[in-house]
């Protein structure tokens, strides 16, 4: 078998190779059958894994739901009303089990799914390391203060993703997540009628800006959707980065990129990524395979749940 050092033990290829030898299989089976049908699910289940890692490592513990002392981080502000996929999880995992019982963990499920996602709609593929076990606690605190807003200015989105063990190649990288999925009008909001936004767009931009505005008034339809990325909203490309050469990505948290950067080295790293398509692809890979080894539970820590929503009783 090959090896992965983690921040704790070890991650391993081929992890189900006797226990679940069709695990891959049934995932991508699953996954393709739900994006076929709707397109956006991708995004969905990429993004669950984003917010499943950046809460108290990729455990699981973004699909428990409340129960006993148990507060779910579904509730939490970064996730309540945005965070999707569960149920599709939910069906996963019913036909994992079917196979092979008591065996595969929700976590890794979670990190196999984001994969699939990404491949089906046109991004690259990596290997994925296995052998996650499911967490037995949430934290509602930590989903609240640790999962990235749309707010956020470069230098707390670099502290943020600094806390996790991730550099600024991993946040340019990572953030390329954003070229598929949509998000709210109280998402972006600020990003329209910021001042400083304002007179950018009113000078080079101004349909661009008009259109936001039209969907994203300054009060009300908060919960009206809007692609990320409005050229390939539902293809994994790197358009998301041409938008940002152009001064148009939809978070304030995605212009910061470039707007922020003082030292211009992330800058250049955006421009890279929006002329070579397959220097982000190589990228974006090494910083999912980082990203997911984020505090895993291996070896006696924590547990295969049965149903992912809940402990094993």
């Amino acid at each position: 078998m090959n090896y992965i050092e983690t921040s704790s033990q070890n991650l391993v290829l081929d992890y189900y190779k006797e226990s679940c030898p069709l695990l891959e299989e049934i995932v991508r089976y699953v996954v393709k059958t739900k994006v076929l049908r709707e397109p956006r699910v991708a995004a969905q289940l990429l993004r669950l894994h984003f917010h499943d890692c950046f809460v108290q490592g990729c455990d699981g513990s973004v699909l428990l739901d409340s129960n006993g002392g148990i507060v779910s981080e579904k509730g939490a502000k970064p996730n309540k009303n945005s965070l999707r996929g569960f149920e599709d999880i939910d069906d996963i995992k019913a036909a994992v089990e079917k196979a092979c019982p008591w065996t595969v963990s929700c976590a890794d499920i979670v990190a196999i799914a984001a994969r699939d996602s990404v491949v089906l709609r046109g991004g690259p593929s990596w290997e994925v390391w296995l052998g996650r076990k499911d967490s037995l606690t949430a934290s509602f605190d930590g989903a609240n203060n640790f999962i990235p807003t749309p707010n956020l200015s470069l230098d707390d989105l670099i502290a943020n993703f600094k806390q996790q063990g991730l550099d600024t190649k991993d946040l340019v990288a990572l953030s390329g997540s954003h070229t598929m999925g949509v998000a709210r009008c109280v998402s972006f909001r600020q990003r329209i009628y910021d001042a400083g936004f304002q007179e950018n767009i009113y000078e080079r931009f101004s349909t661009f800006q008009e259109t936001l505005s039209s969907i994203c008034p300054r009060s009300g339809n908060d919960n009206v959707l809007t692609p990320l990325d409005y050229s390939t909203p539902t293809f994994f490309d790197n358009h998301y980065y041409e938008n940002l050469a152009e001064s148009k990505g939809l978070l304030h948290s995605d212009n910061v990129l470039v707007l922020e950067d003082e030292s211009g080295e992330i800058q250049q790293r955006v421009w890279a990524y929006a002329s070579n398509r397959e220097f982000f692809f190589d990228s974006f890979t090494s910083s999912m395979i980082k990203m997911g080894n984020i505090n895993v539970l291996t070896g006696e820590k924590g547990e295969i749940r049965k149903n992912c929503r809940f402990v094993n009783a």
